[in-house]
């Protein structure tokens, strides 16, 4: 006999889906559509759609329908600068607290990387850049800040994925896991913080280039 999806799980399912880019910022999600894939009731997709709405990934528009968070360009630039300077204190703390044990894990998504940006594979290279982050969330040893951080890295990663598909983006991404990898690895926190801080900052022409990936994928 099947499992029945509970709610969470169905929440879990959705979220994969917006992140991995099935459905797109603006996209509208269709509660009867949801129905039939998860073969359950109203009841646990609404549950479900009202967790992602707590946890940021979609907006309830009254009358119009549950939709995937899309944000104006300056929201968008604000929610870059929190995560950088979230991102920038996970670096510091983990240059400080992480353990041989998690280095080497670290490493070893980080050589990963490596391989799949040679070979020019911007989607498994989009799987790996997440664990990285996730990773040196970890090394903190702080649960709250590692929760927090991977919240807001869950409501920006449709906008990473974007900002991989830029000429050349992987290559310089790629760099600079390289450069936060040599500060981890020398517990230079100061040094991390600001290679994490400027590698996930958005502005200037890199703020220009996602503004015009966002619009080519309109």
């Amino acid at each position: 006999m099947a499992t029945i999806p509970t709610p969470l799980r169905i929440r879990n399912a959705l979220e994969n889906a917006i992140v991995e880019g099935r459905y797109l910022p603006g996209a509208r999600l269709d509660p009867e559509a949801l129905e039939r894939e998860f073969e359950v009731s109203r009841t646990p997709i609404r549950e479900a759609l009202h967790q992602l709405e707590a946890s940021g990934l979609v907006r309830v528009v009254a009358k119009r329908g549950t939709f995937v968070t899309e944000w104006s360009p300056s929201e968008l630039a604000e929610r870059f600068e929190v995560m950088a300077e979230i991102e920038a204190t996970c670096g510091r703390l983990a240059a400080r607290r992480i353990t041989e044990t998690e280095l080497a894990a670290l490493e070893a998504v980080h050589g990963e990387c490596r391989r799949l940006a040679e070979a020019g594979e911007v989607e498994a290279y989009y799987a790996r850049n997440s664990d990285f982050h996730h990773c040196i969330y970890r090394a903190t040893h702080n649960a709250f800040l590692e929760q927090e951080a991977s919240r807001l890295h869950a409501m920006l990663q449709p906008y990473r994925r974007m900002q991989l598909k830029v000429r050349n983006r992987m290559m310089r991404s790629f760099a600079e896991h390289d450069a936060v990898v040599a500060r981890i690895r020398a517990g230079d926190g100061e040094g991390a913080a600001e290679t994490l801080r400027a590698h996930v900052i958005v502005q200037g022409d890199r703020f220009h280039d996602l503004i015009a990936a966002l619009r080519q994928g309109d």
